[in-house]
């Protein structure tokens, strides 16, 4: 591993959880699209053992080439090769135990590939419309990273999960870390949400300050809203629910925010044109 880290172009590392931390799979598909998307080699894979229960977390059967397979639970680590830097993905699901000690081991092998970032990715169930632009939330240990992202900080109290707990892992190492939650809706919680995966993709382009190849999450958001919409206006009730949501959010919305939302949206506009 030591000669794949010696290799490695301004590497940021990016972590994603699928399970509780993910909801609509919306995080983890971040890192998916990233390593579907770019050339990306895998080179670690976790022992699964020490940190999954597997009457909980249970391995899966699947047909490979007609044979059945049995697949473990495991943390897998890659690198995905963007055109200008190369990014260390994480994903798998969240551990069921010793998280402590996998946050140590797994914030060492960051260390030894000398990261400018970790991005961690999470997505939670809220009362956002799914007819507005939905909020990126973000927590870091240097504040000037938020503001420089124009969204706002945090506020959350009570019970997490392995996104923070690797991220005060983070911190306590001293590596430069930033959390980025997706809010999806509550009323549309299934799978896919290619519109939360997209708000994080969005911000993740932000910090890396490098244009991301979307390939086709645009139309599949387009699609989805649609979607939704037809599905609400087939409900009265539920339509005057989401009218309520958009009423409250537009009334909460801060003037500063939204310019420094419209600031971060044209610097992603400005790159994407930049790539053509």
């Amino acid at each position: 591993m030591a000669d794949t880290w010696s290799t490695l172009r301004d590497p940021v590392v990016i972590a994603a959880f699928e399970g509780w931390n993910d909801a609509a799979d919306a995080a983890s598909e971040v890192v998916n699209h990233l390593t579907d998307t770019y050339p990306t080699d895998l080179i670690w894979e976790l022992d699964s053992e020490d940190y999954y229960d597997f009457q909980t977390t249970r391995p899966k059967v699947e047909m490979v080439n007609g044979r059945s397979t049995l697949r473990w639970p495991t943390i897998r680590m890659s690198v995905v090769h963007m055109p200008h830097r190369d990014l260390v993905a994480i994903s798998g699901p969240e551990p069921n135990l010793r998280w402590r000690s996998f946050g140590r081991i797994l914030v060492s092998t960051f260390r030894a590939c000398n990261p400018t970032m970790v991005i961690i990715l999470g997505a939670m169930l809220t009362d956002s419309p799914h007819s507005r632009p939905l909020p990126v939330n973000a927590s870091s240990s240097d504040n000037r990273i938020i503001a420089g992202l124009g969204i706002e900080p945090s506020q959350y109290e009570g019970p997490t999960g392995i996104v923070s707990a690797l991220a005060d892992e983070c911190r306590k190492q001293r590596l430069e870390c930033v959390s980025l939650w997706a809010s999806v809706p509550h009323y549309v919680s299934g799978s896919p949400n290619p519109k939360a995966t997209l708000a994080l993709l969005g911000r993740v382009e932000d910090l890396l300050d490098e244009a991301i190849d979307l390939g086709d999450l645009p139309e599949l958001t387009r699609a989805w809203q649609r979607g939704v919409d037809e599905l609400a206006d087939e409900d009265p009730d539920v339509a005057e629910y989401i009218q309520g949501l958009e009423e409250q959010q537009d009334a909460e919305q801060l003037p500063g925010s939204t310019g420094d939302a419209l600031a971060a949206d044209f610097q992603r506009y400005l790159r994407h044109r930049r790539t053509r």
